[in-house]
């Protein structure tokens, strides 16, 4: 997954956008976000996407042996703004 800093990522938005891969989205080296691009809009299409996500997230908690809490950590996926 190609990791970029939120300034690049807006300056080259629409080239991100119209690309099909997943960019995670860094400020000031922390990550905030990603950008996980769906291909078609439909409800059921989207579901999928999202059930995609969530067995790529069980994976990854089985394979390192964290639990959630951990791995939201280790991504720093807090929603506090500690800026």
């Amino acid at each position: 997954m190609k990791s970029v800093g939120i300034r690049e990522f807006r300056d080259k938005a629409s080239q991100y956008l119209a690309s099909k891969d997943a960019i995670a989205v860094k400020r000031h080296g922390k990550l905030v976000g990603f950008y996980l691009p769906v291909t078609q809009s439909e409800p059921e299409e989207i579901a999928q996407a999202l059930q995609k996500l969530n067995q790529t997230v069980e994976k990854a908690i089985a394979e390192s042996d964290m639990d959630e809490i951990a791995l939201a950590e280790a991504l720093d996926l807090s929603i506090e703004d500690n800026s």
